[in-house]
């Protein structure tokens, strides 16, 4: 039986070069958030926050801040991805929802909340590390869910992050972790590149 998964990983591919002349709806825009919130982060605190810059006014203050990278404007949509810092301030609100929903006791959530305000409060470093590490999961999440919905993603390191805060009014606890392209790709761009063989990535324990 073919595994859907398995061949959307294997076929995906980075993209650089987009149809300009194709975008995409507010809907289908809000949908690939939607499925990128269902990526895992710790305590499910989900420090993340998403900015879809698709207007050619808000494209064109990226791509400033972005090394003038023609695909910020080309794909249909880019989004900021960010991480939250200081998520654990509002655990006891986002933890009450799987309270009430009958997943989480009443105690154990009590416990994350006492447990993340004590790793987290004193510890920047933390903050940063756990927002980094969540808003990873979910551009890759979403760029696995734009693939599924037959687009072509890109993810983006190369930005000024305090040129994008400031561009697009972040506040001090919004960090840019990085940017995804996602929209129609061209013919011509490259497949995806070769992986290296697993003997020099993996060991067994």
């Amino acid at each position: 039986m073919t595994n859907p998964i398995k061949l959307l990983i294997e076929s995906r591919a980075s993209t650089g070069r987009f149809d300009p002349a194709r975008g995409l709806s507010e809907n289908e825009v809000s949908e690939l958030v939607r499925l990128a919130t269902r990526a895992p982060s710790a305590f499910n605190v989900q420090n993340w926050k998403f900015v879809a810059v698709r207007s050619q006014e808000a494209k064109a203050r990226l791509k400033a801040a972005a090394f003038n990278q023609p695909q910020v404007e080309d794909a249909a949509v880019t989004f900021i991805v960010c991480g939250t810092l200081g998520a654990h301030l509002d655990m006891p609100r986002i933890l009450q929802t799987s309270v009430d929903a009958g997943i989480v006791p009443q105690a154990v959530a009590d416990g994350w909340v006492a447990m993340a305000a004590e790793s987290h409060r004193d510890n920047p470093q933390l903050q940063r590390d756990e927002a980094f590490r969540s808003a990873s999961l979910a551009a890759m999440t979403l760029m696995l869910a734009a693939e599924g919905m037959g687009l072509s993603t890109g993810a983006m390191s190369g930005f000024d992050a305090d040129a994008v805060a400031k561009a697009f009014g972040l506040d001090a606890s919004e960090v840019p972790v990085m940017l995804v392209t996602a929209g129609y790709g061209l013919a011509n761009n490259w497949p995806q590149k070769p992986r290296r063989p697993l003997h020099e990535v993996m060991t067994f324990a």
